[in-house]
Formats: structure tokens, sequence, C-alpha cells
């Protein structure tokens, strides 16, 4: 029955066309079938049917054929089936099963964008950019994506085996982890310094501009004296556009946050920014990396353009392109790029990304040991301060991260000099 309807579809073709007149061929030369190639898809399909090595209904066939349509087009153009559907829609809400992952394609292989905080994938010691090429004893190569992503999730408490190929080490080794119950922590925060904050976000969720507003009234009503933030984004490969325009809106007082450019009406869209700064100008330092994607990138090229905040470590995945889920019904639905977006100047970031400020590399850290050093206050008869402060100076916890330890001395910076033009000025 398919094969008849794929070839009455080629034979009405086939009559319609001498009926046209030239000038309406020519009118309706960008909408019309390709009859050739189509001739060529069922003679494919037919061989195929006739001659592979093992049977396979039509049904497999054309889903297949849907499959490579999409996956012709780009990266993150797939076809959801009801697991893939499903699975979708629960990452959004920020609980699933699995490893924790947020993956792409790349030669074949499954490229990971970056792991998700405290799950078993980055307790693993998974990193962004890794290559899997197998899957306990499956292949990578000649799956999708989307079958790629059905492997590695499953039970809680079962183990699955990741071959990874990584820049740096000469071979292919194994990874062995442990699937878990995912849910992932949108946000979350912690004191860095009296006066000095820091906000993480994970994973852009539905949830995530409100979670990230409570958590910025709670640090304003703990520390008073609140001079700056560090906000997060390394890693974090995305998430919905809502969410990241929401984060955005609550920094900005009012000017374009992101527009996207489609085919479709629909996705022509400009995204404003409301009147208020939560902070109210307080200083902000946005940590990026190679990690870090899609609507991470929107929330820190646009910060980065309205010169709200300082962008620093590495430049960011580059993936600037807008999908839509678009339900097929019965459970099953296409996710399908349909616009790229731009920066409030006008910056695409597909395949360029955001290129922070301030380079900041990663590097270990090494503190010197300073030995018995002898000060003045270790003399014997030295003079006592004046201030009415003989206590020592209590040190401060060590910062094992340089990029955060870049971006804490540069918030400190910028408080300094604040200060001081705040004092010139009276």
């Amino acid at each position: 029955m398919i094969r008849s309807t794929l070839l009455n579809l080629l034979a009405a073709g086939c009559l319609l066309m001498p009926l046209l007149s030239a000038a309406d061929a020519e009118t309706t030369q960008e909408g019309r079938v390709p009859l050739e190639e189509l001739r060529l898809f069922v003679e494919v399909f037919e061989h195929i049917r006739k001659a592979y090595v093992e049977e396979i209904d039509d049904e497999t066939m054309l889903k297949n054929a849907i499959v490579g349509l999409l996956e012709g087009l780009d990266p993150h153009s797939v076809y959801l089936d009801e697991n893939s559907y499903s699975n979708l829609q629960e990452s959004a809400k920020g609980s699933f099963g699995g490893l924790g992952l947020e993956v792409g394609m790349e030669d074949g292989y499954v490229k990971v964008i970056s792991p998700i905080d405290d799950t078993p994938a980055q307790k693993a010691g998974i990193r962004s950019g890794d290559l899997i090429i197998k899957l306990d004893d499956q292949l990578v190569r000649g799956l999708t994506l989307q079958e790629a992503i059905q492997l590695m999730r499953g039970e809680a408490g079962t183990d699955i085996r990741l071959t990874i190929l990584r820049d740096g080490v000469d071979k292919p080794f194994d990874v062995t982890i442990t699937r878990g119950n995912i849910e992932v922590r949108s946000v979350r925060s912690r004191q860095l310094e009296p006066g000095f904050a820091y906000i993480r976000i994970a994973q852009f969720q539905e949830k995530t501009g409100a979670q990230f507003r409570s958590t910025v009234n709670r640090m304003l009503e703990k520390d008073r004296e609140l001079r700056g933030i560090v906000l997060d984004l390394r890693n974090n490969p995305g998430g919905l556009l809502t969410a990241s325009i929401d984060v955005t809106d609550s920094l900005l007082s009012g000017g374009l946050i992101v527009y996207t450019e489609g085919r479709l009406p629909g996705s022509n869209t400009r995204y404003t920014a409301t009147e208020g700064d939560m902070l109210q100008g307080l200083p902000i330092v946005v940590l990026i990396n190679s990690g870090s994607a899609s609507a991470a990138e929107i929330v820190s090229g646009a910060l980065q353009d309205h010169k709200r905040a300082i962008v620093i470590g590495t430049a960011s995945f580059g993936k600037g392109s807008v999908q839509t889920v678009l339900p097929l019904g019965d459970d099953r639905a296409v996710k399908l790029t349909t616009a790229r977006y731009f920066t409030p100047n006008g910056r695409s970031i597909q395949a360029e990304g955001i290129t922070p400020d301030i380079i900041v590399s990663p590097a270990e850290i090494n503190y010197l040991d300073q030995g018995n050093v002898i000060k003045e206050a270790n003399l014997s008869g030295h003079l006592r301060n004046t201030n009415g402060n003989n206590q020592p100076s209590r040190q401060r916890d060590q910062i094992s991260d340089n990029q955060l330890q870049e971006a804490l001395n540069l918030l400190k910076g910028i408080s300094i000099l604040t200060k001081n033009t705040e004092k010139d000025s009276n």
C-alpha cells in the first residue's frame, strides 16, 4: 500500500508537469516536487524491500527515511519517537533517569557538550568535548543521536560502560558509570567573602527564572553590603529560551535581550527587558567556557553587549540556533531548527560563540608555602597598633578554581575603584 501511494504520487507529478504553461512552471519552480529525486527515492525504497539481507517492513523504512531527512539538516534537528519525546519533556522539567549529560553528534559520534552538575557523569570525570565512541558493546557510529541517548538512559543503579576519545589522550579509554535519578538543581549559590556572592546556573529549565530571582533576593537580605556577584555559566548546556530571557530580564533595566530570525513569521521575534534591575547596578562578572551553550550564550551575550557584566573565561560553544518542538500527534514530534538568534548588537553566535572580555584559561593553583615568615608583630617589644585591633587577620578560604579566583579579584578591584570614585565626587 505504501509503495503504491508513492508510485501514485510520482505518476501524478509526471502527468501534471506537461499541463503547466511556461509561465506557470516558472512561478511554481521553487515549490514543485523534484520528480527525478522522488523517482530515485522510490527506486531505492524498492531495492531495499527486495534485496536487503533481512526483510524490513515498509513502516520501519519510512521512519528511517524521516530520521535521515532530519539528520541531514543539522546536528540539532531530530525525529522524536514516543520515548524520545517523553525524555525531552522530562529533561525540561529537570527530572529524568540516566547519566546527566548534554550531548550532540559530531562525525558520527556522540559529543559531550557538558556534564550536568552533581550527576553520575560529572562525578565519573566526563568532560566537555569528550567523544563517546561505544556504549557497552554497541558502536555509536551508525546510531542516531536519539538512539544513543536511549541507550544511556535506564534504571537507576544499573551500569553502562562508555568508551571515550579525549583530546590529549593517546588512545580511547573506558569509563563505567552507574545510572542515577537525575534531579537537576538549576540554581545554587554561596558567599565567597563578605560582600561578594556566587550564583551558578547549571541549566535553564521551566523554573530557573523564578529560582534565580529568589536566590538574588535571599542574598540581598543576607548581606546588606553586597558589592558584587559572580554568575557562573560554565558547562551550562543551555535549555529553554524563555528561561534565559527571564534571568537576563532580572539583571537589565530595559533594552533588547535577544532577537531571532527564521523563515516562519513566528520565528522573527524580539525579546526586550522590562524596567528594573534587581541588583541596581551592582557589578557582575560572568564565567563561561566551551561548555556554555545556547541559552547560556544568550545571557552572557546580552549582558556583555549592554556592558552590564564583564565576561571572563574561554570562548563558549557556539550554538546560535533555535529549535522548535513540533508535535506530530500520538506522542511523537519533530525537533526542528527554525531560527538563528542574535545578541542585542546583532552578533550571530552560531559556530562562533561568545568571546570573553578577558580570557582566563583553566589552570591549577598551587599556593606556595611561605614557611615561618617573621613580621613586625612577631618581634619582642613591638609597638601596639593604634587602630584598636590587635587580632591577627583571618586567612580567607583559598579558592582552587583559578577562573573563579580571577572573577572574585576583578569584582574586588571594581568595588575599590567605585568606592574611590564616590569619595572623590563627595
